[in-house]
């Protein structure tokens, strides 16, 4: 059984548009099932835009462009972190696993064929949290022979995972006041990025609203990883200041896949070259965080 697809959409019309289309290019799109979760206005001025989204999405059903689709409209705007939360819980829930995207990620030609084979290979690996589509753009070394490698930090750009992982998260993160203080939880949870402790106490201040570094928390404290493509399977074309949380930002591009052979994946073990430059690649800065595009990674509006 394939995976259910689970997309996020707000108030991006063209975005949404272009993230729709790339994903019914998928090899596997006619035989997937599509779940569409709508979020409500902000204000008034975000409701033009919304509105002109869900007249897109009311228009898929009779294109025939995946298997089906449902549109989940909500009536008020409950932001990303919730509207992720209960989204996803609501689909997994029902078939055990899910593929997720926000509206603003162009996905390659085999990208659910390389979740659903993910998926499928690493379910009863029980070390594996997630499976990320979207790789940065960071060195990897020429003797690297796998197609994929594990990293310590989930990604929020085209990812999936199972019923049984996603059920484990604390969305209150109730431990919080032990681990705040605690430097070695600190530096655990920062091996998947230097910004990821800074990015929680964010989130625990309310200076932020992230679904995904709670996520990640959780897996942090599981000793889990997260499967990336050497080459990824997403582009992000929202970092062009039309995000509530991202500016312009050209540092996370990248060239996606367009060869024709499969992901072959393995268990190649965890390569220290890789977990450096991954780790370096986020800034640890408690103001660069709360302002910029860190922040967008884990959550937008």
């Amino acid at each position: 059984m394939l995976a259910p697809i689970v997309v996020f959409v707000y108030n991006r019309p063209e975005h949404t548009k272009k993230t729709i289309e790339a994903l019914a290019n998928n090899y596997l799109a006619k035989e997937s099932e599509l779940f569409i979760f709508s979020d409500g206005p902000k204000n008034e001025q975000s409701e033009v835009k919304v509105k002109l989204v869900r007249e897109y999405t009311d228009s898929l059903p009779e294109k025939k462009m995946f298997k089906s689709v449902r549109i989940i409209k909500a009536g008020t705007n409950k932001g990303l972190a919730n509207s992720v939360i209960s989204g996803v819980s609501e689909i997994i829930a029902q078939y055990g696993k899910v593929i997720v995207l926000e509206d603003d990620l162009m996905s390659s030609r085999d990208f659910l064929q390389y979740m659903n084979d993910a998926l499928d290979y690493y379910e009863n690996n029980k070390k594996i949290w997630s499976i990320s589509g979207y790789n940065l753009p960071i060195k990897i070394p020429s003797d690297y022979k796998s197609d994929i490698y594990f990293s310590y930090r989930g990604c929020s750009w085209g990812w999936a995972t199972w019923k049984d992982r996603w059920e484990k998260v604390d969305w209150n993160v109730s431990d919080y006041n032990e681990f705040k203080k605690n430097k070695g939880l600190r530096k655990k949870l920062n091996r998947g990025g230097r910004d990821m402790a800074d990015m929680l106490d964010l989130q625990m201040l309310r200076k932020i609203d992230s679904w995904a570094i709670r996520w990640c928390y959780t897996q942090s404290k599981l000793d889990m990883l997260t499967v990336y493509p050497v080459v990824s399977r997403i582009k992000n074309i929202g970092l062009d200041g039309t995000g509530t949380h991202s500016g312009i930002n050209p540092r996370y591009d990248v060239v996606i896949n367009n060869e024709n052979k499969k992901c072959v994946f393995d268990n190649p073990g965890l390569d220290k070259r890789i977990l450096k430059n991954f780790r370096n690649f986020y800034v640890s800065s408690f103001k660069y965080i709360a302002k910029n595009i860190a922040k967008r990674v884990l959550g937008r509006h």
